[in-house]
């Protein structure tokens, strides 16, 4: 039985032309920020194995930094390269999907032992649902866990888009209770999975976290993001 209707749903219809002429000028003024220039595959560190996936939409491909070492895989392999040879893979690009990402991977004859997701902005932005999200999620998991049979799978939680600084009222509001009810629907695939786990990115309120188009995570951001990825790796 579908749940009771929310009143950002509910309100949707009579703010819609506040809503569209917010998206577009927010379109139409925020920097498209370029993905970060360097490799996004290699092999680093000293110690035992670890094949490594970094995959999903801009974040994960690291826009908002100037180039890999200063985003999410760059930080990430630096703080596991004391202890691990890593062997690392970025397949993310900006604007994809879940959906868009799954296909991405089901087209990559690679083995990992730990993957790390980014993945739902685009999905709230193109109004898919939140059953549809946490089909297209499950899929995605099934497909990491058991074809590529990836050991340990770290999914970064829906970011909450209402803080976003980028996003003016109402429309950052719109979008943070949808970004939260995709991310409920994230952790009711999770559950069906022991590899996986979420991680609830919940960053504090400081305007350096952000990169200069106020939609992208910044430098600092990726590296306090990166941190709390190598604990789960590391524990």
């Amino acid at each position: 039985m579908p749940g009771p209707i929310a009143a950002d749903q509910i309100l949707r219809l009579p703010l819609l032309p506040v809503l569209l002429a917010q998206a577009l000028y927010v379109r139409r003024n925020a920097s498209l920020l370029p993905e970060p220039t360097g490799m996004r595959s290699g092999r680093t560190g000293r110690g035992p194995r670890l094949r490594l996936l970094v995959a999903g939409d801009s974040s994960a491909a690291g826009v908002g930094a100037g180039t890999q070492a200063q985003a999410l895989s760059g930080q990430l392999v630096a703080a596991l390269a004391p202890r691990y040879t890593v062997e690392w893979r970025v397949e993310a690009t900006t604007g994809h999907t879940t959906q868009d990402t799954l296909a991405r991977l089901q087209a990559l004859d690679h083995a990992f032992d730990v993957a790390v997701t980014a993945l739902g902005v685009n999905d709230v932005t193109r109004a898919v649902s939140h059953r549809e999200f946490e089909r297209n999620q499950t899929r995605l998991l099934a497909h990491l866990t058991q074809t590529m049979t990836v050991r340990r799978v770290i999914v970064t939680g829906v970011p909450q888009m209402q803080r976003f600084p980028a996003l003016p009222q109402p429309l950052a509001w719109v979008l943070g209770k949808q970004a939260a009810r995709l991310d409920r629907g994230l952790k009711t695939a999770i559950a069906k999975f022991p590899q996986a786990c979420h991680l609830q990115l919940d960053l504090p309120e400081d305007p350096s976290l952000a990169a200069p188009d106020g939609y992208h995570p910044s430098p600092r951001a990726y590296h306090l993001w990166a941190q709390q990825v190598a604990h789960l790796i590391q524990v």
